[in-house]
């Protein structure tokens, strides 16, 4: 790669990772740092910044990359795919952009966000098209300039995050895009359910499960930025997988969830749940509470079969 700056998430992401990255590094298996391991998988993508992570400081030569949310697969194959032509399209919205006054910046906003909602019924999500670019431009347009740049959706699949009046939000991150691309060189790129990533597991593999997290309280829930549920069934299921790829496939293996003990001390979900394997806390800043005086730092679980 010929750029320097590190590659890092193109798209913020409810519950990103990069906050806790400098924390997970004493948490990877030892076989990783010494490169023992090359393959790394990750059957809950979001922004990526696990992978992005290790792929530029530990020895892997392969990954497997899924997400159950076909926007962001799109998004990610075209970067890996197509990064020039994105760009030409992601300069034309920047330069469009710049140029308006702000309340025509909104309505210049609300225009995207309509044509977005509206095509996602003409897009054939199994089949690489030249029609993935600009949808993926359109895509990192509205969460560059949107409100508190997320990305969110309802029960129907529409995006729904109202205008954010940021005065100069980054559309066009070149340096970064190339370096995005650079390292999905080495991926395998699905849409998928989390299951579907064991045939690609081996002895010799690294897995990341960063599930929609339990929600500790009512204004905290994760799954309320997609329209597929996650609730405790399925929470349950995903530990089954754990302890079935632990056994059978001998990989090592890392999970990152909410704390439940930060709102009720008596709440043992997840130790009950992973009971026999090692589970550690990590501190996160997440708003947890619609009072902005119980926002703050919280404990979050690391749980490993090593």
């Amino acid at each position: 790669m010929k750029n320097t700056s590190p590659a890092r998430p193109f798209l913020k992401w409810a519950g990103g990772k990069t906050q806790l990255l400098s924390q997970f590094e004493k948490y990877y298996p030892e076989e990783l740092k010494r490169g023992a391991i090359k393959k790394y998988v990750e059957p809950f993508l979001g922004g990526g910044a696990v992978f992005f992570e290790i792929a530029q400081k530990y020895a892997i030569d392969s990954a497997y990359l899924s997400d159950l949310n076909e926007e962001l697969i799109l998004a990610y194959e075209v970067i890996q795919k197509d990064p020039e032509k994105l760009l030409e399209v992601l300069f034309k919205y920047s330069k469009q952009y710049q140029l308006l006054e702000q309340d025509k910046r909104k309505e210049y906003f609300y225009d995207i966000r309509k044509c977005y909602n509206v095509q996602r019924l003409q897009i054939d999500y199994k089949r690489y098209s030249e029609n993935w670019i600009p949808r993926t431009a359109q895509m990192i347009f509205l969460n560059k300039t949107c409100f508190n740049g997320l990305y969110r959706l309802n029960r129907k699949g529409e995006f729904n995050v109202p205008y954010g009046a940021y005065k100069n939000p980054k559309i066009l991150d070149e340096e970064n895009i190339l370096n995005v691309s650079g390292l999905l060189q080495i991926a395998e790129i699905r849409i998928g359910h989390f299951e579907a990533c064991e045939k690609f597991v081996d002895e010799n593999s690294f897995v990341y499960f960063d599930p929609p997290y339990r929600p500790i309280s009512p204004t905290s829930s994760f799954t309320s930025y997609s329209k597929y549920e996650f609730g405790d069934s399925e929470q349950i299921k995903l530990a089954a997988f754990f302890s079935r790829l632990d056994h059978e496939k001998r990989a090592k293996l890392m999970l990152s969830n909410s704390d439940p003990t930060n709102i009720d001390p008596d709440d043992h979900f997840f130790d009950d749940l992973y009971i026999g394997y090692n589970i550690q806390n990590v501190s996160a800043n997440r708003m947890i509470n619609c009072d902005g005086e119980k926002r703050g730092q919280i404990n979050e679980l690391l749980i490993m079969n090593y």
